[in-house]
């Protein structure tokens, strides 16, 4: 650790004993200076000082120490690499990132007074089916026969590496509950003499962190095995749809993509089923069966009562009834051109889908494209409620809140059926995200929302979002339990999912995106000697119709010292999980108290620090946790973000879908979302892979003669200073001058230099990282786009009011002092 030494009024400040503390020092004898002075005093001294804690040198530091240790699941308590994107680094790492679960601490509480006393959460982020990049080995298929997965007998946990065989291996003891089971006897195998079976290697069960069991029918609903799942398009041929070109994009594009329609064997057809559906006020069902010359629709009027009027011809397989589904895609634009329709529905729209999977007996997923707020009489009918006097009041809540109870109810029944919900939104104006967003929330579901779109510059946007959303893996029908070892269990989920009891997560979709937070609480006391063991197992049908486990393991170490625990925390992790609890917060709190709130658990923890872990000190001394110090700076960043404390021109949906957004979120992409990546173009060395590292998000870091690049994972921009150098504006735009370069563009020109080629390879890689594909916004200098390119400079001050770094590494100074004394 470099300690950097700043000079006290009185006398030189050395830094704490403790080498895992960073400190901030100033005058400790302030009582004297006025609160402005106060503050101008410690952030000329931070300055002065070098000692404003940078993102990116914390990162490249942790780059320098971890870069040659190995991540690996089955070492317990060892905390991994901090995130990093794999584009962004120069450094090839010799383990693997932990892709299935992050923990907030890797170094649990004994007992519950002591997780109180600190205020640290003790979460998860789980992502289950996360993919895996080409040189990593997917989980191994385990097949444990007719009798299916071993388990233990009283908490059901299955076979793990933390299960202790005995008794010559007859029995194994299990390590979450301490019952002894017997092991069958088509399992037994004996053991070598550190009390392991000698075949521990050759079982991934009883080697790995992570694996899939195939599972009996006795994992089924209805003691039946599964149909394989299908998909059913679902597109608004509204006025307002068919006006941005929506309808003729998505049928266009439909008939390339179902070839592509996801299966477990990529030399094997897929097992999917494809069904079509359009709306405006009333449904029209098409029959694409392979025998019909021509494809047929049926129209049913009575959207109070939804019903599907054909079953035969509706679920039909591609390669069978291609040339049918051709001609409909391609009549669908035309049969609509003309319209004059602008009322939709919406509840019925998913009922129809719901419906028609209830008849098939199978579990799918419904892809809706939709235009507008469905005021159209029928069920789920909404009306615009879009009032910006409730922001900042305590009714503000309520805006977040679904209008009608109707979709709760629906998104429960589409849960029980396995139906999952996508939805494609092109809205021109207020369309109620917080209440058409409850079904694809409550069903594993997505959203995704393009307002105002335009073909010429969202075409792209939307297309690559649908090819890999149809793509993807997902698992259908999934039920999710997290088992904990005796001290600890979990108490509260976050994610989009539904939840009929205390335990059980259910998921009408899981996709490869997804994640489930888990929060974890005392219930006894936890064993420094055998740690805190945590397995999450997922059910689901895979898309060949296969019933299969999907099992992860991870174990903790616990301690009773609180330095211990400081140590061994994930600063990225606890914010992903300060983010979720608080996004969630709104729903029932005025987001002043859900801000406040934030700020207090945080001044909580590095007090409780200070108070019990740091050596004694100046009080006029920040001092932070080391594996903590970016804890100030990530946590201003949610709190001005725009669902906390939102800007003039945020619109109330944009609101709800961030918050929705947020809520699955992994570790590396809230971590992106909130403190974007900033990247000095000029710096590019095109002769070199290694990328120019990165610079923190101030407008104080931009030069005018430089190009950046920004992304957050939604959002790519590309700005370009006023006085840019010409050969560098040449290579990037094919044109010399600054005034020449169009900021309407949204794809840089393929011109034929390194510079242009290593900067699209640079803009692909990072797309090709999120989950959103980000469309490109070209920035250039005093333009009027720059305000949208400032609000992502997370270390500035906001325009809405959100403080900057150092007025806020002050504020929480503040609170921590007024906690200690």
């Amino acid at each position: 650790m470099r300690w950097t030494h700043l000079y006290n009024m009185n006398s030189y400040v050395s830094p704490p004993k403790n080498e895992n503390s960073v400190v901030f020092s100033y005058f400790s004898k302030t009582d004297f200076l006025s609160s402005v002075e106060h503050k101008i005093f410690f952030v000329c001294h931070f300055f002065i000082g070098r000692c404003l804690l940078s993102q990116i040198q914390v990162i490249e530091d942790d780059k320098a120490n971890k870069g040659s240790e190995p991540f690996t699941t089955g070492v317990r308590g060892q905390a991994p690499p901090l995130n990093r994107e794999k584009i962004l680094s120069d450094i090839v790492w010799n383990g693997k990132f932990p892709r299935y679960i992050r923990c907030t601490a890797y170094n649990m509480p004994c007992n519950s007074d002591m997780a109180k006393q600190s205020q640290v959460p003790l979460a998860a982020v789980i992502k289950p089916l996360a993919p895996l990049p080409p040189d990593e080995t997917p989980p191994y298929l385990v097949d444990h026969g007719e009798s299916g997965p071993i388990r233990c007998n009283r908490c059901k946990a299955y076979l793990c590496p933390y299960m202790q065989f005995s008794e010559g291996g007859r029995r194994f003891q299990c390590g979450f509950c301490n019952c002894v089971t017997e092991v069958p006897p088509n399992y037994f195998q004996h053991l070598d003499h550190t009390g392991k079976r000698v075949d521990c290697y050759d079982r991934p069960e009883l080697s790995m962190g992570s694996y899939d069991f195939m599972t009996t029918v006795d994992y089924c609903k209805n003691n039946k095995f599964p149909q394989p799942p299908a998909f059913i398009f679902l597109i608004d041929v509204s006025y307002n749809a068919v006006k941005n070109g929506t309808v003729g994009i998505v049928c266009q594009e439909l008939k390339t993509l179902l070839d592509y329609l996801p299966r477990e064997n990529p030399d094997v057809e897929s097992n999917i089923r494809v069904g079509f559906v359009t709306y405006n006020k009333v449904l029209h069902f098409y029959n694409v069966k392979a025998s019909l010359a021509q494809p047929q629709m049926m129209v049913v009027s009575d959207v109070a009562d939804m019903f599907v009027p054909l079953l035969d011809g509706f679920l039909v397989s591609v390669s069978e009834s291609r040339v049918v589904i051709e001609s409909l895609l391609d009549q669908i634009p035309e049969m609509f051109a003309d319209t004059r329709e602008t009322e939709t529905v919406f509840g019925p729209v998913i009922q129809a889908g719901l419906e028609a999977l209830k008849a098939a007996d199978c579990a799918g997923k419904l892809f809706v494209f939709h235009s507008s707020l469905p005021i159209a009489e029928a069920p789920g009918k909404l009306k615009n409620r879009e009032d910006k006097k409730l922001v900042g009041t305590d009714k503000e809540k309520t805006l977040f809140q679904p209008q009608v109870s109707f979709y709760n109810t629906l998104a429960k029944e589409c849960v029980a059926q396995g139906c999952c919900v996508d939805l494609f939104l092109f809205p021109n104006q207020y369309v109620d995200v917080a209440t058409l967003g409850v079904v694809p929330t409550s069903t594993g579901g997505s959203i995704y929302k393009y307002t105002y779109f335009q073909a010429p510059s969202d075409q792209e946007r939307f297309l690559n979002d649908l090819r890999r959303d149809v793509q993807k893996q997902v698992g259908f029908d999934a039920v999710m339990r997290v088992r904990t070892s005796t001290g600890i269990r979990a108490t509260d989920f976050f994610g989009a999912f539904y939840m009929s009891n205390t335990t059980d997560v259910e998921l009408a979709g899981l996709d490869c995106d997804k994640t489930v937070t888990v929060e974890f609480r005392h219930d006894d006391k936890l064993s420094e000697e055998t740690g805190a063991l945590m397995q999450c197992a997922v059910l689901y049908t895979s898309c060949s119709g296969q019933r299969r486990l999907r099992i992860h393991n991870m174990a903790v170490n616990c301690c009773s010292q609180l330095a211990d625990l400081y140590r061994n925390c994930e600063t990225d992790t606890i914010i992903n999980f300060f983010a979720k609890y608080a996004y969630r917060s709104v729903l029932s709190s005025p987001t002043k108290n859900v801000r406040d709130s934030l700020v207090n658990q945080c001044a909580q923890i590095l007090a409780c620090y200070r108070k019990n872990c740091a050596s004694p000190s100046s009080a006029g001394q920040l001092i932070l946790p080391e594996c903590m110090k970016l804890l100030p700076v990530y946590l201003n960043c949610v709190l001005k973000s725009d669902v906390l404390q939102p800007g003039a021109d945020v619109s109330l949906d944009d609101r709800a879908y961030l918050r929705q957004l947020v809520s699955t979120m992994d570790v590396a992409e809230s971590h992106v979302f909130f403190y974007p990546h900033l990247l000095p173009l000029q710096k590019l060395d095109v002769e070199s892979m290694a990328l120019p590292m990165a610079v923190r998000d101030s407008e104080e870091r931009l030069s005018r003669g430089g190009v950046y690049l920004l992304e957050n994972g939604l959002n790519i921009f590309l700005w370009v200073g006023v006085s840019a150098q010409q050969e560098l504006l040449q290579n990037i735009f094919g044109t010399p001058a600054f005034s020449q370069i169009d900021p309407n563009m949204t794809s840089l020109p393929a011109l034929d230099n390194p510079f242009s080629k290593r900067l699209r390879e640079i803009i692909e890689s990072v797309r090709a990282q999120r989950s959103r594909y980000m469309k490109l916004m070209v920035v250039k200098q005093e333009d009027k786009l720059e305000l949208i390119f400032k609000h992502f400079l997370v270390e500035d001050k906001s325009n809405s009011g959100g403080a900057s770094y150092v007025d806020f590494l002050c504020h929480m100074h503040k609170e921590i002092r007024q906690l200690l004394s």
